[in-house]
């Protein structure tokens, strides 16, 4: 129940060239308390439940609990959740032996690319494609939680 993923700014859209899968997304939080957010979450016709724990200090490991639940339950509690439902699609890439998620948002967040890698630990070495950009590990701006309170399209 540990998740420890880094995270990262997309320079270009060639990744979606390189993409086996995407997944279209639609995400609210009934909380989005840094100490324990809990999302809820409609991929493509599935829904899911997820609390997350407080990041360590570097942003890179914290506690993930995720239960799938129907689609008609995660719809119920979209409508309980706070203001700014995200929408995005997620795309999968591999690189080597590793998968990047990487996610285009839509709407208030349009334009914004952010790509995660998920880790068996903090210091595992991984393959990082052209495309990647900065990494942003650890900066709360990223974290969808806070995109859903401040989206990317006020920040400019």
């Amino acid at each position: 129940m540990l998740e420890i993923e880094r995270k990262f700014l997309v320079k270009t859209d060639a990744f979606k060239a390189e993409a086996f899968r995407e997944h279209v997304i639609k995400q609210g939080y009934l909380n989005s308390n840094p100490e324990r957010a809990v999302r809820v979450r409609i991929k493509d016709d599935s829904g899911f439940l997820t609390i997350k724990g407080k990041s360590d200090d570097t942003g890179t490991t914290r506690f993930e609990w995720e239960k799938e639940i129907s689609r008609e339950e995660a719809e119920a509690l979209l409508k309980l959740c706070e203001p700014g439902v995200i929408s995005k699609v997620r795309f999968l890439v591999k690189a080597r032996q590793h998968t990047f998620e990487v996610d285009e948002f839509f709407e208030e967040n349009q334009g914004l690319y952010l790509a995660e890698i998920e880790l068996q630990s903090a210091t595992e070495d991984f393959n990082k494609p052209d495309w990647l950009g900065e990494e942003v590990t650890g900066d709360p701006r990223y974290y969808n939680s806070q995109l859903s309170k401040n989206p990317f399209v006020l920040w400019k």
